[in-house]
């Protein structure tokens, strides 16, 4: 386990996980639950890295049922899910919380945004760098390294550094009216 950066505390029985324990994966996702035979088996919970959860019932490895909640508390919901459909296209932290003020948009589910490193895209989980097509947390550490069709997505559809607003040049404003042509005769 140690070889490919995963590690394990709790029972064991032959070598293999048994009984109650916590499995770290490379990416820091952990598995806290019970485990039968060197895999996933009874309750179980996964943390991932970004806060979100999924507590399931697992069987020789696969989780049979579970639920998934998101690192802002949203449950998700496989029928009557309601949030971010065509209808609705406001964040859950804008539900919970009530919208911005005008002028001050959220871009992501996250206020302020997190910021992202020059060149590179803000794929939620982290950011990621087209140039090494690495995805690493905003808090530092490699992620993940993303695929062909991930790096595709992502390119396409993700928040891209450049085009963060900066902020407003109020002499340069289009709103703003020099004092010698604002008289009216």
């Amino acid at each position: 386990m140690e070889l490919i950066g995963c590690s394990y505390k709790g029972d064991t029985k032959n070598g293999r996980m048994d009984g109650k324990g916590e499995y770290t994966f490379p990416t820091e996702t952990k598995y806290e639950g019970e485990m039968k035979d060197g895999m996933f088996h009874g309750k179980g919970r996964l943390h991932f890295s970004n806060g979100s959860k999924y507590e399931a019932t697992w069987e020789n490895g696969i989780a049979k049922q579970g639920s998934f909640t998101f690192a802002d508390g949203l449950q998700y919901q496989e029928k009557n899910w309601d949030y971010c459909d065509g209808y609705d296209r406001c964040f859950y932290s804008e539900r919970c919380n009530g919208l911005r003020p005008a002028g001050e948009s959220q871009l992501t589910d996250l206020h302020p945004s997190h910021i992202i490193p020059e060149g590179c895209y803000d794929c939620g989980d982290g950011f990621y760098d087209p140039k090494t097509r690495v995805v690493s947390f905003y808090t530092g550490g490699f992620l993940r390294n993303a695929d062909d069709s991930e790096h595709e997505w992502i390119v396409r559809t993700c928040r891209k550094a450049w085009d963060e607003a900066v902020g407003t040049d109020p002499e340069k404003s289009v709103t703003t009216i020099p004092e010698e042509s604002s008289n009216i005769n």
